[in-house]
């Protein structure tokens, strides 16, 4: 097993970093869920700042948005048009997905520099693109509520992971690139 390992030691860094970083990223995120929750923010800063800024795109395509409190679950109610369509929930503010993009980034390190500028810009684009794709799907939901599970639950996570895929693999060949100039 000792042989193993040793064979592979890239490959055992690799893992080690990856999940010893989601697992610390992770925690730090359940204590700020369980630690700052507000009433004014509510369910908590990020989800309700996320469904505001995705009111604002929908507004910008023309409908009348409203926002509110949901007052049975930790939620945010999403109404166009006077028609709720959606509850905007935690999972719904792409925090776990920036954590897991970090996570691989921060696994496949180059220099500090360049991995913290490639893993704040990456997670910023994944925040701007989620809240575009809420507000895109808010819009599906209330347009075409026959499709609203597949938009839910295969076109539009389809597309936030896509993007981490793309990149993950920009990241990889350019921290390969690097790799090879500098050898």
């Amino acid at each position: 097993m000792i042989e193993l390992i040793k064979k592979n030691k890239a490959v055992v860094k690799f893992l080690l970093l990856f999940g010893g970083s989601y697992v610390i990223l992770a925690l730090g995120y359940q204590y700020y869920l369980t630690h700052f929750s507000s009433q004014e923010y509510y369910p908590d800063y990020i989800t309700h700042l996320v469904t505001k800024q995705s009111k604002y795109v929908v507004e910008s395509l023309g409908y009348d948005v409203r926002i509110a409190p949901h007052p049975n679950d930790l939620s945010m109610k999403f109404i166009i048009n006077d028609n709720y369509v959606a509850r905007i929930v935690e999972g719904c503010n792409a925090i776990s997905v920036m954590i897991l993009f970090v996570a691989f980034i921060i696994a496949f390190h180059t220099n500090f520099k360049k991995t913290f500028l490639f893993a704040f810009s990456g997670a910023t684009l994944i925040y701007a693109l989620n809240i575009i794709r809420v507000g895109l799907l808010c819009i599906g939901i209330h347009e075409y509520p026959e499709y609203a599970s597949f938009l839910h639950d295969i076109v539009f996570p389809g597309f936030i992971y896509g993007v981490v895929f793309l990149l993950w693999m920009i990241w990889v060949r350019m921290s390969t690139e690097r790799k090879k100039v500098n050898t």
